[in-house]
């Protein structure tokens, strides 16, 4: 049975064991409900909002070691910003099929950026037929010249297969803690069973080297009909992806009608998507929740109704020491930061603050203040500090 409609929101908390469409246009199987009333939205907040600038639809950010920051707009462009908030549009980006969810997405850095100068993002690209599919790619960011730019631009993984539509591309991407891997968070591209299919890897979390290459000892590499680069399957949109300080990787990934999860992402493990969910389906069809199939690797935590997540970081920092191993989700739908703790491997929603717009992004900067970004024309990026 749905715990819908209990309080402004539920938490459903599981002990192995995140809903929402972007689209807004949105193990252990046992469950325990706690109502939102125990964890209301805080309206006086521990810290003080700054805003550096303002961008047309930004996607994502990732800080440089000399403190500036890259932002991505869904649109195609990429831009080199400083902590006053002046921007320069970096050129050399790549053609971006631009609409509904689709774009420019994530960005990160090489892990030997350092040396290398190597950016890593994603973006949707157009096929045959009106298809899309999201792929990732490698380039050199160049800023001694006197105009920014991505030099020796190339496509190290593509969806498979592409198809129409314009959404759930996910496009999150991760390096692990040493290094040595890149994890790809790759939606189901709203078209529900290829997420259990082995033979596509759409619903999937994808883990290669980061030349493109695959590890030998991924999950499913000797498996027949599958694709080697598959890490872990059964999942819907995944908008957030992160590791913890103990190098465990999570996600959050947007549910159907309610039901958004977080998950402690596992090697070779099945997230039961569309089979099972914490939410039912936008036609109003039922899906069976994660406890009728024990089969499948339950969320840590499910949200109904939904909060549409965006933005997914654990909070390392000493600005604000007592959240430290904490958390943060942007809440898209839910206009919110969602501050989430763990015992363990169990967690909790522990606070959430109203933002008063749709969040997309959330990053933590040198210093350990909180920035985000908000979603859509004109939005804006906040720096998160103290009050003073």
């Amino acid at each position: 049975m749905k715990n819908i409609g209990l309080s402004l929101s539920v938490v459903v908390l599981m002990a192995a064991c995140t809903n929402g469409d972007d689209a807004q246009a949105t193990g252990n199987n046992s469950t325990e409900v706690q109502p939102l009333a125990q964890i209301s939205p805080v309206d006086r907040k521990p810290f003080e909002t700054t805003e550096i600038a303002s961008f047309d639809e930004p996607w994502a950010m990732t800080f440089l070691p000399d403190g500036r920051m890259l932002v991505s707009e869904k649109s195609g462009k990429l831009q080199l910003v400083d902590d006053k908030g002046q921007k320069t549009e970096i050129s050399g980006l790549p053609k971006v099929a631009y609409g509904g969810q689709g774009g420019f997405g994530d960005i990160i850095l090489a892990p030997d950026f350092a040396n290398s100068n190597m950016v890593y993002l994603s973006w949707a690209e157009a096929g045959e037929d009106d298809t899309r599919g999201a792929v990732v790619g490698r380039a050199e960011l160049v800023l001694t010249d006197q105009k920014p730019a991505l030099k020796k631009l190339e496509t190290i993984w593509t969806q498979i297969p592409k198809v129409t539509g314009k959404g759930h591309f996910s496009h999150r991407l991760a390096f692990s803690p040493d290094g040595q891997y890149l994890f790809i968070g790759s939606g189901d591209r709203q078209k529900f069973d290829p997420a259990q299919d082995m033979a596509s890897n759409l619903g999937k979390v994808i883990r290669i080297y980061p030349d493109g290459t695959v590890p030998k000892d991924n999950p499913f590499v000797d498996q027949e009909g599958a694709l080697p680069e598959i890490w872990s399957l059964g999942h819907r949109n995944i908008l957030g992806l992160a590791f913890d300080s103990e190098g465990q990787l999570w996600n959050q990934e947007m549910g159907p009608r309610d039901g958004d999860e977080l998950n402690l992402v596992q090697r070779g493990a099945n997230y039961g998507y569309p089979i099972v969910s914490e939410g039912d389906h936008y036609d109003g069809k039922k899906i069976p929740n994660h406890d009728t199939r024990p089969e499948f690797e339950a969320p840590k935590v499910a949200w109904v109704p939904t909060i549409a997540p965006g933005g997914l970081i654990f909070y390392s920092g000493d600005l604000f020491p007592a959240w430290k191993g904490n958390a943060f989700i942007g809440g898209l739908a839910s206009e919110a930061l969602i501050r989430v703790s763990f015992d363990g491997d169990s967690a909790k929603e522990a606070e959430r603050f109203l933002m008063k717009n749709r969040i997309r992004e959330v990053e933590q900067g040198p210093d350990g203040a909180v920035y985000v970004l908000e979603d859509g024309e004109d939005g804006r990026m906040l720096k998160l500090t103290p009050v003073k």
